[in-house]
Formats: structure tokens, C-alpha cells, sequence
């Protein structure tokens, strides 16, 4: 008999229910799937600014002199090159060449972070644990530690009035893909100006007992500037719009971060990592299939699985759909294709529930922000 394993609940699952979400379970956690609309939210955030609880993501500390190296073997990208106070994309890989999840490692002073997917958490926190070495002291903090962002133009705007930097540089100053200590409405944080919406915006980690009077304060700090609390609705549809691959969609363990488009974290210039072999063997070929976008001709949505054809010949399937509020409400799609399929331009016909529907290969990203 199978007995199912009730969702946790984040530091903020009491907030949501006053704020009259729709909670559904995901990754093993109760979250916000929307508060008013999707829609709506998706609106704000790029308008104005949104609020996300990502308390559900898998937080690991990492501690000794010997981290950077030691994670550089298990990792695609360069770890430890990194600077103090820096923030980096990074992903790691079977043996084949497969992506075991794709995270962000953070560098502190004397520690550094390792943000993960949820559902891929306890997997990571296995793969880390395995591989620690004597020179690495690790602490998972999944569950304990909150996190919250907030995405949008006005991020910065409704930051700044409640934040006191402690490090170099103030939250105006910060480049994307950094961090910085902070008092946030009086919290200690760690924030970094990071985010997976296509927008300019803040990661906030702090401890789970701060997680809902921070909330609060944004809210209130927010609100006179359009602020939004957000579900997991609209950042899906935020982050495909954006082109930014999604664990178990675009990326997955049969699907090489070099297929999902990430090859520029690829870093086969390191001499030794895990999948290093099958990556550096895949890319000499360059025949393998791959993530391309598409923009659909007609209105009804697409779905993952879904037969993607160009003429009578199957040469893939469907990864992430959604309605495109900011391409006109046009409906988007990536698809996991042939090479010889995947040039822009290409015509394609994806399956709709029996009928061909026609598509047209596109670049990613679907939507950029106008940086100013």
C-alpha cells in the first residue's frame, strides 16, 4: 500500500490564504497557482512590479576553502572563479550529458548558496552529499529558508525606501547576476538581483520566521506602485515569454543543457566535470535535436507532449505552451525538434487534439524587456 506524502507548506501559506489564492500542490509544497487572474498578474509584472513566494525552492549552504574546485567537477559552468558577492547560472549533468537540474550558486564572504529546483531537491541534496569531500561542509536548508521576489520595472522603486545595504553597493548600483547583504523592512536578507520573469527585480533570502512580516512590508510598500502578489501561473508564463527553460519541460535528464540552448554555461574549456565526455562529443557532431520557439497560427493552445510535423514527418514534440500576453495574446510554444527542422523560418504543424495546427519557428527569447 502507498501511502501519499502530504504537501509542506511554506512560511507564507498562512499569507496566501488571507490574499485568497488558489493553492495547488507542487514540488511537494502548497503553493499560490494565482490570486486574481493570471493574466492579471502576468500584467503587472510587466508593468509595474510582482510578488513571488519561491520559499518552495531548495536552498543549500556551502561551507570550506575546497567548494569551488569541488564544484566545479560536478558542474558545466565555472564556479570557482567566482567573486564575492556574485551570482551565476550553473548546471549539472549525468554522465551522458543530461541535465540533473539547472540552479544558481551564490558567493559570500565565507559561504556560498546553492539554489535548486524544488522538485530536483532532494535529488541535488543526494548528488552534493555523495560527492562531499573533506574540505566541504554542507547544510540544506530546504523548507527552513524563504525566499521571495520582486519582479517588474518598478522593483527597484519599491525596494529602495525599505532597504539599507550593508556591503558595497546600494540596490540601485547592483549589476544583474549579483548579490548583497541587506536590511530589508528591518530583516536581515540576502539580496540578489536575480529572477526568472524577463523583468528587472530582487531575490530576497532570508530565514522563515522573517518570511511573512517581509511580505507584509512589500505589500504595503508596493501597493501605491501597482504591486501584485503572484502565483506560480503567471511565472510560468513570465519565464516561457522570456525564453528561460523549465525543469522537466525544456530541460530534463535525457536533454543536454547544450539541446535546451544553454551552451553559452557550457564550459568545455574545464578539463574535468561530470558529462563533460558525452558534451564535448555531442557538440563536435552538432546533429542532435533541440529547443527551438515557435508562434502558433491559431487560437487554441498547445500542450506538452503535443506531435510537432513539418509536412507528414514527425520530427518532434511539444516541451511548454502558453497564451502570449505581451506577442498580442498569440499563442507560443518551444518544441523539442530535429536540426534540420529547427531554422528559423521553418514551417511546422503541431497536433491539437487531431487537428494540424500551423507554426513557424521563431529565436528565443519571445519577449524582451526594453533595458534602459
Amino acid at each position: 500500500m502507498t501511502v501519499a506524502t502530504p504537501e509542506r507548506r511554506t512560511a507564507l501559506y498562512e499569507e496566501h490564504v488571507a490574499l485568497g489564492a488558489r493553492l495547488v500542490p507542487f514540488a511537494g509544497f502548497q503553493m499560490p497557482l494565482q490570486y486574481a487572474s493570471i493574466l492579471k498578474e502576468h500584467d503587472a509584472v510587466r508593468q509595474r512590479a510582482g510578488l513571488f513566494d519561491l520559499s518552495h525552492m531548495a536552498q543549500f549552504e556551502l561551507f570550506g576553502e575546497e567548494v569551488g574546485p569541488w564544484a566545479d567537477l560536478l558542474t558545466v559552468n565555472n564556479v570557482a572563479n567566482m567573486k564575492v558577492w556574485q551570482a551565476r547560472y550553473n548546471l549539472f549533468c549525468n554522465e551522458h550529458g543530461g541535465t540533473r537540474d539547472d540552479v544558481l550558486f551564490y558567493r559570500r564572504h565565507d559561504r556560498w548558496l546553492l539554489v535548486a529546483n524544488a522538485s530536483n531537491g532532494e535529488k541535488i541534496w543526494n548528488l552534493l552529499s555523495s560527492r562531499r569531500t573533506s574540505g566541504v561542509t554542507l547544510e540544506n536548508r530546504h523548507g527552513a529558508a524563504a525566499l521571495i521576489a520582486v519582479q517588474g520595472p518598478r522593483a527597484l522603486e519599491i525596494l529602495t525606501p525599505l532597504a539599507s545595504t550593508f556591503d558595497a553597493p546600494s540596490l540601485a548600483e547592483m549589476k544583474y547576476y549579483t548579490c548583497t547583504r541587506a536590511a530589508v523592512a528591518g530583516i536581515e536578507a540576502l539580496v540578489a538581483r536575480t529572477g526568472y520573469t524577463g523583468e528587472d527585480g530582487f531575490e530576497l533570502f532570508v530565514e522563515g520566521a522573517d518570511a511573512a512580516a517581509l511580505w507584509r512590508a512589500l505589500l504595503d510598500e508596493g501597493k501605491p506602485q501597482g504591486l501584485e502578489p503572484c502565483g506560480l501561473g503567471a511565472r510560468d508564463v513570465l519565464r516561457l515569454e522570456a525564453g528561460m527553460p523549465l525543469y522537466g519541460h525544456e530541460l530534463t535528464e535525457a536533454i543536454t543543457p547544450l539541446a535546451a540552448g544553454q551552451r553559452w554555461a557550457v564550459k568545455l574549456s574545464k578539463p574535468e566535470f561530470t558529462g563533460r565526455a558525452a558534451l564535448l562529443a555531442q557538440a563536435e557532431r552538432d546533429d542532435f535535436d533541440r529547443v527551438a520557439g515557435t508562434i502558433l497560427e491559431g487560437k487554441v493552445p498547445a500542450r506538452q507532449g503535443y506531435a510537432v510535423y513539418r509536412g507528414d514527418e514527425r520530427v518532434g514534440e511539444v516541451k511548454s505552451a502558453s497564451i502570449a500576453p505581451s506577442l498580442g495574446n498569440r499563442q507560443v510554444a518551444t518544441v523539442y525538434i530535429r536540426k534540420d527542422a529547427a531554422t528559423e523560418g521553418t514551417q511546422l504543424g503541431i497536433d491539437v487534439r487531431g487537428t494540424r495546427q500551423g507554426a513557424q519557428v521563431v529565436p528565443l527569447p519571445f519577449y524582451s524587456r526594453r533595458k534602459t
